[in-house]
């Protein structure tokens, strides 16, 4: 004859791990007939000493397990169809109460965390302010800094919840060039007008297309906007507020302000802040397509978890039922995904060619810097005063049911 032995103290432990992981699925154990009665037994576990048990086909035989005593007690309990029953209502009434203790404590969690990461949001983000005002020069390095540790992080929790293919996006793209060529390129004035054509052009207008939104609770969402939001600072910063750069480049004699870099020829900025940007931006497309939907299609075929931004953005086109996904629509659903590289590729050139204005003008650049601002902290109070709200709301009526389980086994028992 073949046994099962259990230590519950260990089971216990293993089982309240997975509760806390996947509380709302835990009753899937309930159809399994060998696992309802491991679970059953979980119930004398939880408020008795340590147990041993043997299980087989047939009956179980309980051993209680004392550290100061050799012997055990041992019996024997005929596994019948009404004290199975028993000993599953129990039991999935002890598991229901533990798993709203776990939901609570739970909640309890989050929002202290939420708290502290809003006070570090804020006080960060002021501390930005401060240096961007005190010491413009340093906003460079501080932009580095941010990268360096904030881009690995999100790879990492993207990794997890199979959402890193959007570091393959052209945000991400742009700014491994923003801080190539702030660390080791920083006088090249063409590889300047290049980055700053991406910084003010495509990542600053997806700051405001894509309702990117300043919620300080949220790391996700600080970082998302500081990916967009943060080049154009530094860029800005470097051309018109930089003292060392209009220091340098200030001709003898002068009394009017020149900013880095001079330009006197229009051909040439128009060269290089828009059409070699544009081949960049084409050589981006043109990998993302390769290795998106090319060389990884079978991976996301297999598994349609994973995300992409296009994946992403259909979704919440079809389901809006919004202009983007009417657009798309246009040669028809086979050809969703080369239309939506069109009108990316449209949005790309006209948010491009806004960048040559900007660039001549420090009023309109100014202005451009305080929409940009203005637009995600918008977002931002448009998330908490109505997205955070309905998410509360569902949260609250998920624990009420979850809450009725008790009484509902009270009833029928």
């Amino acid at each position: 004859m073949h046994y099962y032995l259990y230590n519950f103290r260990v089971i216990s432990y293993y089982t309240r791990r997975f509760l806390h992981v996947t509380v709302p699925h835990s009753y899937f154990f309930w159809n399994l007939t060998k696992q309802e009665t491991i679970l059953s037994l979980l119930t004398i576990s939880l408020t008795s000493p340590p147990y041993l048990f043997l299980l087989d086909q047939s009956k179980v035989v309980i051993m209680s397990m004392s550290e100061n005593e050799d012997h055990a007690e041992v019996s024997d309990i005929e596994p019948t169809a009404a004290a199975r029953k028993r000993l599953r209502d129990r039991s999935k009434e002890v598991l229901s109460k533990q798993a709203v203790k776990i939901a609570k404590r739970a909640e309890e969690h989050e929002s202290f965390i939420n708290k502290v990461t809003h006070l570090l949001n804020v006080l960060g983000f002021g501390g930005f302010c401060f240096i961007l005002g005190a010491r413009p020069q340093d906003v460079p390095l501080v932009y580095c800094l941010f990268y360096v540790v904030f881009v690995p992080l999100r790879w990492i929790y993207y990794r997890f919840m199979k959402w890193h293919y959007y570091l393959l996006d052209f945000c991400y793209y742009a700014n491994t060039i923003f801080l190539v060529y702030l660390l080791f390129y920083p006088k090249n004035e063409k590889l300047f007008l290049v980055c700053f054509s991406f910084a003010e052009g495509p990542l600053a207008w997806a700051l405001i297309v894509w309702r990117c939104s300043l919620v300080f609770s949220s790391v996700d969402k600080i970082v998302s906007v500081l990916i967009h939001l943060l080049p154009g600072l530094v860029f800005f910063t470097i051309r018109w507020w930089n003292p060392e750069t209009l220091e340098a480049m200030r001709p003898e004699g002068a009394s009017a302000r020149v900013t880095w870099p001079y330009i006197e020829d229009k051909s040439y900025l128009c060269t290089w802040l828009f059409l070699v940007p544009l081949v960049v931006y084409t050589l981006w497309q043109v990998l993302y397509f390769l290795i998106v939907n090319v060389l990884r299609r079978q991976r996301f075929l297999r598994d349609p978890e994973v995300m992409t931004s296009y994946r992403e953005l259909s979704k919440k086109a079809q389901k809006a039922n919004n202009m983007w996904w009417r657009l798309s629509g246009l040669l028809g659903d086979q050809n969703r995904l080369l239309m939506f590289i069109l009108l990316q590729g449209m949005f790309t050139v006209a948010t491009m060619a806004l960048t040559v204005p900007i660039f001549l003008s420090y009023e309109l650049s100014m202005v451009f810097q305080i929409l940009k601002v203005s637009a995600s902290v918008w977002n931002g109070a448009g998330f908490l005063l109505e997205v955070m709200p309905r998410q509360v709301i569902l949260k609250e009526k998920k624990k009420s049911e979850m809450q009725t389980v008790p009484i509902q086994n009270d009833q029928s028992s």
